[in-house]
């Protein structure tokens, strides 16, 4: 008996007494994208806990990013209502020594004249 040739394109297969050709390409791509089709399917329906679970995780996660973000928003809020009392503070402070040495400048003059008119007598 004798072997039947094919060439890369097409594979023989036997159907009682005649033989038939059939493309390689075309057999073996409808059953990749058959195969594909099922493992898309199966990860799918596999992932879809999955990704529910990682879904639940990324919302927990977000919402303690938030009450995170929202702690620093109140802490700054504080620290610059803090920064703005302690600047009304200085700014008081600076006034209240301005007003002294100025009071003390005029004491100083004051106390020219007297040494001065004291000198004259």
């Amino acid at each position: 008996r004798q072997r039947p040739r094919f060439d890369r394109m097409s594979a023989p297969t036997t159907s009682g007494m005649q033989e038939i050709k059939r493309p390689i390409r075309g057999l073996i791509m409808r059953k990749l994208t058959i195969a594909g089709f099922a493992l898309a399917t199966a990860l799918t329906a596999g992932c879809a806990t999955t990704d529910q679970g990682a879904i639940d995780e990324a919302n927990a996660t977000a919402s303690s990013a938030e009450q995170t973000a929202e702690n620093a928003l109140n802490t700054a809020n504080s620290a610059s209502s803090a920064a703005r009392s302690a600047q009304s503070t200085a700014d008081e402070a600076l006034a209240a020594a301005k007003a002294a040495q100025r009071a003390a400048e005029e004491a100083n003059e004051r106390a020219k004249r007297m040494l001065e008119r004291a000198s004259q007598k």
